[in-house]
């Protein structure tokens, strides 16, 4: 009995330890601070420790793969799965229409950098000219108008198939997301990290609240993945929507789980977000398109 005791002691030990690490990681993190003040590279290398320290069995580059990472049953599942990806279709439509020209003979290829192959991890961007933050979904748009082609969906099929076939030629290069010496760059940073600690919806819960928090934890049916590499597999297919999701989608489907007002694809808000999300997941490798339950 005394040893039952005290291996209980010793677990809820540990989970004290873990909940006040976590509480500590959100409180650093929403401190309001002066852009002088604000050091990101500091901020993510304690965002990545805590994730560290919480699940020390996981490798650093395998929280890309979100709960397979944390759920070996799941993982079993997903590694079946993989040998005939839900995603493949997908892949092969964007291959095609990432390849079809414009009316006017061009190709997205033209709009980017190295023919647009191999570049996902550079994204999302802050811009100079602008003063924002370009996300590839956006800069997909940005380059179909330039050529006279109207937008497409930020949550539809086509969105999703593009990213995903970019992505693709990017797998197992690791985010290198930059943050210029540009106070409106460290600005859209801090507005990102603003509002994934940031409470709303009816269930009063943060982006953090899940995903900082209670990652390995069960939400219905839902195994919550970490935030740290938890953009990296996007775009994916999700059981539960039959199709494939942009990040635009995924952030929209989040606040209404939430029971909050979704913001529309590509706000200031969900893009700096994605902004902060990816820069503190630098390093660990594209894995998209992914698949989840």
């Amino acid at each position: 009995m005394a040893t039952r005791v005290g291996r209980t002691g010793r677990r809820l030990s540990v989970r004290f330890l873990l909940i006040s690490l976590a509480s500590l990681v959100v409180t650093l993190l929403q401190a309001p601070a002066g852009a002088d003040s604000v050091d990101p590279a500091a901020e993510a290398r304690a965002f990545r420790d805590y994730f560290l320290h919480k699940f020390p069995n996981v490798k650093p580059d395998d929280f890309v793969n979100g709960p397979y990472a944390l759920n070996e049953d799941m993982r079993r599942q997903w590694e079946e799965k993989e040998q005939f990806p839900p995603y493949e279709f997908s892949l092969e439509n964007g291959k095609e229409l990432f390849a079809r020209p414009f009316a006017n003979g061009k190709h997205y290829a033209d709009c980017f950098a190295d023919q647009g192959i191999a570049i996902r991890q550079n994204y999302p961007q802050f811009d100079a000219a602008s003063g924002k933050v370009v996300t590839l979904e956006l800069a997909l748009n940005q380059c179909r108008e330039a050529n006279g082609e109207k937008a497409i969906s930020y949550t539809g099929e086509d969105m999703a198939a593009l990213t995903a076939y970019m992505a693709y030629t990017s797998r197992g290069m690791p985010f290198d997301i930059k943050i210029p010496n540009d106070p409106r760059a460290i600005e859209a940073y801090e507005n990102g990290k603003r509002y994934f600690y940031t409470r709303r919806g009816q269930l009063n819960f943060s982006c953090a609240t899940c995903h900082v928090q209670n990652p390995g934890e069960h939400l219905r049916a839902e195994v919550l993945a970490p935030a740290l590499g938890i953009l990296n597999a996007m775009p994916i297919y999700r059981s539960e929507w039959g199709g494939m999701g942009t990040t635009s989608r995924r952030f929209i489907s989040c606040n209404s789980q939430v029971r909050g007002v979704p913001l529309p694809p590509q706000s200031d808000e969900y893009r700096d977000l994605e902004y902060y999300l990816s820069y503190v997941s630098n390093g660990l490798p594209i894995s998209g398109p992914g698949s989840r339950p």
